[in-house]
């Protein structure tokens, strides 16, 4: 399916890329075309292709050996497809009861095929949410992201209460895991046990202990204003 916005032909393809981009500028600066090539799944020959394509459409910043960044209508794109795929997840989860680990890859297909008429309906449903299910910020429909302070669990020390503010993972395994624990977004949980080297984290949830590992407490933010001594 292909659509025209702000007169720039939209493929599929090219929003997956420009949200990409999008991604791996936000985390470390720039994107290198190995490190899309990998989160796509496809050929470093054929990012070289479509980056080509996409600094001529004027879209991406780009020249052979050197990062790759969006340009403002680049990004303008990106936000507006995240926009749809953050709304999608919340609905999926809040409306349709679908699992945790079941929201990106559906998401991941509707976002490209839904009107702006059937996003601002979504928004108005659901009560314009400013985060997803995971916690992930939703653009707003002018292209800005909300912000909130956040720490790592595995940069807290017992003991103390918060609420879990976002789960940084992709991993659908490990997000259903969560889900099926109760350590999601929302949950207000108390960390009593940090081993060290690594070892394992007690928490207590709904009065439950529950022992998870280091790689587990990585994902898991807390949201700063929540914390407190306990």
């Amino acid at each position: 399916m292909k659509k025209k916005n702000d007169d720039v032909i939209r493929s599929e393809s090219l929003e997956n890329y420009l949200k990409v981009i999008y991604k791996l500028e936000t985390e470390i600066g720039e994107a290198s075309t190995s490190e899309i090539a990998s989160e796509l799944d496809i050929s470093s020959a054929s990012v070289t292709g479509m980056l080509k394509r996409l600094s001529t459409m004027k879209l991406v910043n780009y020249s052979s050996y050197k990062g790759v960044t969006l340009t403002d209508e680049g990004k303008k794109i990106a936000l507006e497809v995240l926009r749809h795929h953050r709304l999608i997840e919340t609905y999926l989860r809040e409306s349709l009861g679908f699992k945790l680990a079941q929201l990106h890859d559906e998401a991941c297909t509707l976002e490209h095929y839904v009107s702006d008429q059937f996003i601002d309906k979504l928004t108005e449903m659901l009560g314009d949410p400013q985060y997803d299910p995971y916690g992930h910020p939703i653009p707003t429909k002018t292209g800005e992201m909300p912000e909130r302070a956040e720490t790592s669990l595995i940069d807290l020390e017992p003991i103390i209460k918060g609420k879990i503010s976002s789960i940084d993972s992709r991993d659908n395994e490990l997000v259903g895991y969560l889900d099926q624990l109760g350590l999601i977004p929302g949950a207000i949980i108390t960390l009593t046990e940090k081993a060290p080297y690594y070892g394992p984290i007690k928490l207590i949830l709904n009065d439950v202990e529950i022992s998870i590992g280091y790689e587990v407490a990585k994902i898991l933010k807390l949201e700063n204003s929540s914390l407190k001594l306990s």
